[in-house]
């Protein structure tokens, strides 16, 4: 299979089927009931949170045929002349609907001569012509624009949704994905339902028999194993700076992802904090961690002499932060473990 298959494979194909998008769905759910549509409406968020499907399902719910849909990638369509064709096409009457639906996927790469022509066609559209833009980006949209849309704006879903699209996909696929392994492919998915299904893609092309093990998804995506990960925090809690830095470099010899490993401290480091302040989270805590793990982390929550603490977990977020704009990828984690370590 190659990659995305599984997200094609699985888009949701009606309102029932979307998921942590409620907010969205009510309303719109609400117009179609009420038949009050509207000329244009704007679909905001991340990459990977349904904006497209959601925009292909309601577009069906209308009554718009395949042949009077139109999506129109504004990546690769961004011109003036692009915007003109379609300005031409909304003339027409459909074909065997009673909407046109134009769909325009990442509308804020268009050019600024583009949106000026979209702005008209979007100010006096005709009657059987319904605009659905979509981007990852807001902030770059004119507000010219955006007031002459019903503006909707998508959520990240959440680590638990995510787990449970995963495991319910591998199983569909014949495949056993236990709690752990889903729940490492969701917190590296970062929000992105797409990005998740494509990680669990690879995963199940490589795996050796129908159970994925959390060691096979450590192997595919280049994150560190569990053992190096809490090596570095053992190292925060007994302010060996010398040990975590050694381990940071280790990772570095072995080509694994900095990002990654980052996210993987703050995430163990959080769950020692709320085993901590939170006993009563732990069963649900134990369930998105392997048993060696959660023992570890447990056993630091409770240590009095830990020297790991809110402030350990705030300054590895502007680690984090910063490590997109690193030019030597290991530096941010070196830096941070330098600064709470060795004072």
């Amino acid at each position: 299979m190659s990659e995305g298959v599984l997200y094609r494979k699985y888009r949701p194909q009606k309102f029932s089927q979307v998921l942590g998008q409620n907010h969205v769905l009510t309303v719109l759910e609400g117009a179609l009931k009420q038949g009050n549509i509207s000329h244009a409406y704007l679909f905001s968020g991340s990459r990977g949170t349904g904006k497209t499907s959601v925009a292909r399902i309601f577009a069906r719910a209308v009554g718009c045929s395949e042949n009077d849909l139109y999506e129109i990638d504004a990546a690769s369509n961004r011109g003036i002349d692009d915007i003109r064709q379609i300005k031409e096409s909304v003339t027409s009457m459909p074909f065997d609907s009673k909407y046109k639906v134009y769909i325009v996927d990442e509308v804020h790469m268009l050019t600024k001569e583009a949106f000026n022509a979209l702005l008209k066609t979007l100010e006096e559209p005709p009657a059987h012509v319904i605009f659905i833009l979509a981007t990852t980006e807001m902030e770059k949209l004119p507000e010219t624009v955006i007031s002459r849309c019903q503006t909707f704006t998508f959520k990240k879903p959440n680590q638990e949704i995510l787990k449970k699209t995963l495991i319910d996909v591998a199983k569909k696929e014949g495949f056993t994905l236990d709690s752990a392994s889903a729940d490492l492919i969701a917190l590296l998915s970062e929000g992105s339902f797409r990005d998740a299904l494509g990680i669990l893609q690879k995963v199940i092309i490589s795996s050796t028999d129908k159970k994925v093990s959390l060691q096979e998804v450590e192997a595919v995506i280049g994150a560190p194993k569990g053992v190096l990960v809490n090596s570095i925090i053992e190292c925060i809690s007994g302010k060996n700076l010398s040990g975590a830095l050694v381990a940071v470099r280790k990772g570095t010899e072995a080509n694994l992802d900095m990002k990654i490993l980052l996210k993987l401290l703050i995430r163990n480091i959080r769950f020692i904090l709320l085993l901590r302040f939170a006993p009563e989270m732990e069963e649900s805590i134990k369930e998105e961690l392997t048993q060696e793990d959660y023992i570890f982390l447990k056993k630091l929550g409770a240590s009095k002499e830990s020297g790991i603490s809110s402030a350990t977990l705030n300054e590895l977020l502007g680690a984090y932060e910063n490590m997109y704009r690193a030019y030597i990828p290991e530096l941010p984690l070196e830096l941070v473990l330098i600064k709470i370590i060795g004072v």
